[in-house]
């Protein structure tokens, strides 16, 4: 299944030297003529590297089973509704129910739950989206012009409070786990049927154009009480998915121009940060979200394909880039190294200034916490999501991290529902605090399980495991409408014909199973693993891999 990085990442300057001549045989003469443009290489098409699988841990297991029953045990039976956290658990999160939705089946792939109940839970779902009050005024209300409200109330799933609101990228969010619904759920059963038919409904729904204030992008939101979020979605950044899903839509699309004008913003992120070289975004989870349901790997848009790798390798040079500022460490937290990293968006200890090593350092709350070339804040708190959910990305460094973790802090952050969401070994300051609690000489750590942390970690370990979670939402026509539109080619999204048979080479494979469809390469351009090869070197030369520790349990 998983597509696990070369073990070996140092490249030698004997291949590195190989791999740039093949590149300049790719490039076209230059003439020596002022009055002719220098012509550029063409851009390298790429295929998914088939690289060895790492096996899991038996950790894994358990990490996996926890984080469901944090899903299944949490939400609301009586509407479906998932609270952003517990066990605090103050109000539910749009985006935690798309999470949930997609955890449901999940279980039933890994024997903790069976179909029937799987079925009831979702229908009861989206039943209540569906039925949820839905128009402008400012309470009574959870819903309006398909969008709903970031923070809903558990009970009766209205708008939470005045300060939430109608999110376009938590809808999204919702959105993906819904289509999952549509997708997986293909049975010739009543209820089945019915799960489709209200997921068809709740997506047809979302009115994206009327959140184009400022055409082609797409508003943050929308309060009822002063109109829209003057802040539109800008790349690089998690409203990939959000894009996807405007540009898919059958009742309300926007046009592909959205995605030109979304990827034009790319060149002031695209840099070297590490040693590596990518669009960057400080908090993980922005090199996540979009790639829990979608499989990015062999598939490119304009952007990424001149740039000769896809997203599914710019997420892992995200991973990579967030060990190796562990490494370097260049705030002296306590902990750091090629073992224990991953900054996101978490909880955190308090608002407040304390005096660290010396120096006047800032901690934070609930905040992103991220390190690249913009967004970066760092105050000395990981968060276990970060590194377990880039496992499908970086298996060779995301499994000894996983396991060193849970040797080390495990007592103190792994618990009923897996990875409690944040600790801080750094933070032991007798203050007031705004969550969790201190751990005598090991510092702060969280009391509370958050829903948009702990879905990546379940869905990102089933992608790892058998690309369970892709290959469904490979299946839904809008998914692939909307990278279409956006420009993807390649890969999984080569046509099939009319009887299901590859349309280069005559085979039996149904969209979205079993291995990936190469795109044809075109003439003239570098092998594709040459090419794949040559963007690692390029980003990663001299880099050596961290081996999985000797003393980590046994592999399943």
């Amino acid at each position: 299944m998983q597509r696990a990085k070369p073990t070996t990442r140092a490249v030698s300057f004997a291949v590195l030297s190989t791999l740039l001549l093949a590149l300049s045989a790719c490039k076209k003469p230059e003439t020596q003529s002022q009055t002719q443009p220098i012509v550029s290489p063409e851009p390298v098409v790429i295929e998914p590297l088939k690289q060895e699988r790492l096996e899991l841990p038996p950790l894994f297991r358990d990490i996996e089973k926890r984080t469901f029953q944090f899903f299944w045990d949490t939400t609301n039976e009586q509407n479906g509704l998932t609270p952003d956290r517990y066990p605090s658990r103050p109000f539910a999160s749009i985006a935690s129910i798309g999470f949930a939705l997609t955890a449901y089946p999940i279980g039933i792939e890994r024997g903790w739950v069976n179909r029937t109940q799987a079925v009831d839970r979702t229908l009861t779902t989206l039943k209540f989206l569906r039925d949820l009050p839905s128009g402008p005024q400012p309470t009574g209300k959870g819903a309006y012009k398909g969008f709903y409200y970031h923070f809903l109330d558990m009970q009766k799933g209205e708008r939470f409070n005045s300060w939430v609101e109608l999110s376009s990228v938590d809808t999204g969010l919702l959105m993906m786990g819904v289509l999952f619904t549509q997708s997986y759920y293909d049975r010739d059963d009543p209820r089945e049927k019915e799960i489709r038919d209200i997921a068809d409904t709740l997506y047809k729904r979302v009115d994206w154009t009327w959140l184009q204030q400022n055409k082609p992008l797409i508003s943050m939101g929308w309060f009822p009480e002063s109109g829209f979020i003057k802040h539109d979605w800008m790349g690089y950044n998690e409203a990939m998915l959000l894009y996807v899903l405007a540009l898919g839509s059958p009742s309300h699309p926007v046009e592909p121009e959205a995605w030109t004008v979304w990827t034009r913003t790319y060149n002031d992120v695209w840099g070297v940060y590490q040693g590596e070289e990518f669009l960057a975004f400080g908090p993980l989870f922005g090199h996540q979200y979009s790639h829990v349901w979608i499989d990015f790997r062999g598939i490119q848009d304009e952007y990424i394909r001149e740039r000769g790798i896809d997203y599914f390798e710019n997420s892992r040079r995200a991973a990579y880039a967030q060990r190796a500022y562990a490494i370097a460490n260049p705030m002296k937290w306590e902990g750091y190294g090629p073992e224990l990293w991953g900054l996101t968006a978490s909880d955190g200890p308090q608002q407040t200034l304390q005096t660290y090593r010396g120096e006047q350092r800032q901690f934070r709350h609930y905040s992103a916490r991220g390190a690249g070339l913009r967004e970066n804040f760092d105050d000395g708190t990981i968060a276990p999501t970060a590194a377990i959910a880039s496992l499908p990305f970086a298996p060779e460094i995301v499994i000894p991290t996983t396991v060193a973790m849970h040797e080390r802090y495990g007592e103190y952050i792994y618990s009923s529902y897996g990875f409690l969401d944040s600790f801080n070994p750094s933070f032991n300051y007798d203050i007031p605090l705004k969550t969790g609690r201190l751990v005598p000489d090991h510092g702060w750590v969280a009391s509370d399980y958050i829903g948009i942390d702990q879905g990546p970690i379940l869905a990102m370990i089933s992608n790892y495991r058998n690309e369970f979670v892709w290959n469904v939402m490979k299946r839904n026509p809008y998914i692939r409408s909307g990278l279409e539109r956006a420009g993807f080619k390649g890969g999984w999204l080569t046509p099939v014909d009319a009887q299901g048979k590859d349309a280069k080479d005559g085979k039996d494979k149904k969209a979205g199973e079993g291995e990936a469809n190469a795109e044809v390469k075109p003439a003239g351009t570098m092998d594709p693993a040459t090419a794949r090869a040559l963007g690692e070197a390029e980003s990663r030369s001299g880099r050596t891999n961290a081996p999985v520790k000797q003393n980590a349990p046994k592999p399943e």
